[in-house]
């Protein structure tokens, strides 16, 4: 069995998501601001706590994963990062690629933590996984998400659907594949 690595940056400490920041964690996956983009809705309790344990069973069994994202100085929770292997029901289809997420408590929004934190995951990433592809969905709306779409090297894939809702499909290329295009 794959537990999560940790990882640190200058900021911030990336680690698997433990039962003891679970407060903390829901009150972010209840914050209705927070979940505008993702479910349009706050989160109930039992849902949350099934995400964590799937975010265990992910790293179990494809050896990566979601990292809860805590303040290296401070050690408060400041939200999630990293890869999840979704069966999304759309078209393109994200399968068989690490699609990349990430999700920010209010109080840690625009201080450039998400670009630092997804930063690390995909250098770890490009690592241990080198051949797989990475992909990222994102509301058009979201503007913050789309900017760290854009500074990491995601690229747009598609415009579709999911749960009835516009999302833009983006792809990360690799170093020669971003060579190639310009």
């Amino acid at each position: 069995m794959s537990a999560a690595v940790v990882i640190e940056t200058e900021r911030l400490v990336l680690r698997g998501h433990r039962p003891e920041i679970f407060d903390a964690y829901l009150a972010m996956l209840r914050d209705a601001e927070v979940m505008r983009f993702i479910s349009g809705k706050p989160i109930p309790r039992e849902d949350a706590w099934a995400r964590m344990l799937r975010y265990a069973g992910t790293w179990a069994l494809f050896g990566y994963g979601m990292w809860a994202i805590e303040d290296r100085r401070t050690g408060l929770f400041l939200g999630e990062a990293g890869f999840l292997a979704s069966r999304r029901d759309m078209s393109p289809s994200t399968e068989d690629t690490m699609e990349v997420g990430w999700l920010l408590a209010r109080e840690a929004q625009g201080r450039g933590i998400a670009t630092e934190a997804v930063g690390a995951a995909l250098r770890w990433a490009d690592e241990h996984f080198p051949n797989l592809r990475r992909t990222c969905i994102i509301d058009p709306e979201n503007a913050p998400s789309l900017r760290v779409a854009g500074k990491l090297g995601f690229v747009e894939l598609a415009r579709t659907v999911y749960h009835d809702k516009p999302i833009i499909l983006f792809e990360r290329l690799k170093q020669d594949q971003a060579a190639s295009r310009t």
